[in-house]
This record gives structure tokens, sequence and C-alpha cells, in this order.
């Protein structure tokens, strides 16, 4: 399926098999990375984009097109704190801490309704957080919202903000799910959670003020995985039919043998390593890597599903995997528009405020969503 772990993996204890409490070089190092994170990410959006350009001193490029240079600096402040890649600890709950604080550094209020909630699952209660539109009437439409980690970092705090503006720009009601991950849950516990709250927020979508006939499934990275996953389920076991899938830069290829995931296997934020373990963590066995609902890209028959956006990053090794599961898409007659933002990096959309692209990727999604589900954006 898989290569074997990285070697530091092999420090006593499994690797991100479970929360550990004695991996202290990892706290140090997420010390370290939050501390430069929160310098670097109060910084940036202050200093002007010559001085960045200066600051960055060499410009990397591939294909003409170059690396953001606010990318640039903070990729730089994370190496320069010990860490290249996503992961600065194999602790899990170290990990999965470490990407709660910096979604906190980054996230802004977005003045939307919002409720949290519990629904219910195959395995108990799943979490879940309701965003309303401003100025609902109580007749738009629903997405149903995945979050990315890896399918064992992340929840719905980690991407509350990018949630909000979605809810915001396209006029949505947006219902996050914090589903069961890896390694403590693994395939298919996480697409099971997806594919109930699907159901459950068809069923109950007027009781959210939403409305039942036109919903939308989306994620980003490993939700991304998932929101294509039960889209496939929602064609194989009778619905519901769903307006859209949007695809944020998605995981879909266990085999790590795409040419990006060789090209861009490191130094960007994401890396082939990262997304080694995330996989090991996430499936059983070879077997779960040959099935379609745990990587998309194994389904030879993509007809009838639902329309896809897919958004990509010119410097993410998950690029062509996502590129190609949108070509699969329009072999097999659906509708997939694949849009590929340069200069841009893994998780790119949650640095609203800091990269341009970011707003021009949630307008892409929003402009998406509302022209699937037939409405226009209300002035609040």
């Amino acid at each position: 399926m898989t290569k074997s772990l990285p070697a530091e993996a092999a420090h006593a204890g499994s690797p991100l098999t479970a929360p550990q409490s004695g991996d202290q070089p990892g706290r140090v190092r997420m010390a370290a990375v939050n501390a430069a994170s929160r310098v670097v990410l109060r910084t940036l959006p202050k200093i002007p984009k010559p001085v960045k350009r200066m600051l960055g001193r060499r410009s990397i490029t591939i294909d003409g097109n170059t690396l953001d240079t606010t990318l640039q600096l903070m990729l730089a402040a994370q190496r320069s704190a010990g860490l290249d890649g996503l992961v600065a600890s194999w602790d899990v709950s170290v990990a999965r801490t470490q990407l709660r604080k910096l979604a906190a550094m980054i996230d802004g209020e977005i003045a939307v309704g919002v409720k949290d909630m519990s629904i219910p699952g195959p395995a108990g209660t799943i979490r879940a957080r309701h965003y309303v539109p401003v100025n609902t009437r109580g007749t738009e439409p629903l997405l149903v919202f995945l979050h990315g980690g890896g399918f064992v970092l992340g929840d719905i705090d980690t991407h509350d903000g990018l949630c909000r503006l979605i809810c915001r720009d396209a006029g949505v009601h947006v219902l996050s799910i914090d589903y069961r991950m890896g390694p403590e849950d693994r395939f298919p516990a996480a697409v099971d959670d997806a594919r109930a709250a699907l159901r459950w927020a068809y069923e109950h979508a007027e009781e959210l003020g939403a409305d039942p006939e036109r919903i939308a499934v989306g994620g980003d990275s490993a939700g991304g995985n998932l929101a294509a996953a039960v889209s496939l389920m929602s064609r194989d076991r009778g619905g519901p039919e769903l307006a859209l899938q949007v695809l944020i830069y998605p995981a879909f290829d266990p085999t790590l043998s795409e040419a990006s995931m060789q090209t861009l296997a490191a130094g960007y934020g994401l890396t082939a390593g990262d997304m080694e373990l995330f996989w090991e963590l996430y499936l059983k066995g070879p077997e779960d890597a040959a099935n379609p609902y745990a990587s998309p890209l194994r389904e030879t028959n993509l007809k009838s599903v639902a329309p896809a956006l897919i958004i990509t990053a010119e410097y993410d090794p998950l690029v062509d995997e996502g590129e190609r599961y949108g070509a699969q898409l329009r072999d097999s007659g659906v509708p997939a528009r694949t849009v590929r933002y340069p200069g841009m990096i893994h998780g790119f959309m949650s640095y609203l405020g800091w990269v341009d692209a970011a707003g021009s990727a949630v307008a892409e999604c929003a402009d998406a969503l509302r022209r699937a589900m037939g409405t226009q954006l209300r002035s609040s």
C-alpha cells in the first residue's frame, strides 16, 4: 500500500497511534513552532510586498509561477523552528493541539449564526456545528462540510473560520461534522460518520431552516476525500441527490504515486512523509487502499455522481491527484470544474487576509454553490 514509515517515527511508542504522555521533544518543537507562527502571522499582513520579496531573497519558481512571497516567509519561519511538514510531534494529542493553536491564530470572527449540536451516528453521537446565514429566511440551501487534517488531525474548531466564510459569502447553511478519526477509529469510520451526517442533514434540513432539495457536500484535504466518497455513496445507496461536491485540495491516493507527490515531497508545508503517515493511520490494510470509498480514484465508473468543483494549489503535493479525479469525472460525463491556484500551497484557503488567493478561492466556492443551488446572495 504505502512505503514504510519514516525512521523518526520509530522512537519509543507507536507513531501517532494513540495519545502519548512522554513526547517531551515533540512538545518543545510544538512550542517553538507556535511561537514562531505567532510572530509571523501577526507581522506578515503588515509588511509591504516589496519588503517581503527582499526578505524572501530567492524566489521559488516552477513552470513560470512563483511561490507566494508571504507563504515563502511563513514556511521559512516554520523551518527555522524545526518544522518541515504538518506534524511537529509523533504524539497524536500534541499534533492535534498544535493544529488547533495555529488555526486559532488565523481565524477571525465572521458574523453568522452559530450553534453547536450533536447528531446521531453509527457509533454514537457526532459533534456538529451549524452556521446560519445572516437574515435567513429558512429556505436557504445546505452544505455539509467535512474538515481536513489527514484523517487524524483537525476538528470543527480548526475549520471554524473557513465554514463561517463559506456560510456568509455563499449565503448557505453550513453543517460542519466532527467525524471519527484514525488512529483510534480507522476506515470506514470517518466515511460512515460522514454518510450518516449527510443523511441526517437531508432528513432534518427543514428543522435547520434549510431546503432539503438543495444540498451539497464539501471538504478540504482529507475532508475533500470524504466529500467525494459520500457523493459516491449517495449515488450507490439511493441518495440524497446532491447539487454539488466541493473538493478543496483533496487527498485521494494512498500509494503516493502521483508525480507531484515526488516533485513537491518536502519544503511546501504538507510533505510526502506527512501523507504517508496519515494514510498508514487511516487505513487498516492494502484492501482498504483499493476501496473506492477510501480512494475515489479507484472508482472506474463515476457516471451520475454529483457535479464537482475541485480547488487545487500549484505547490501542493496533492495537486495531481485532485486534478486527475476531475479528469476522471469529466471522462464519465460528470460536470467538473478544476481550478488550480498558482503560487499556493496546501491549506492556503485558511490564510484569508494573508494571501489574496485565499479570498479568491472562497469566492470561487461561494459562486459555484450559488450557481449549483440556483440562488442569489442577498445583501445583509
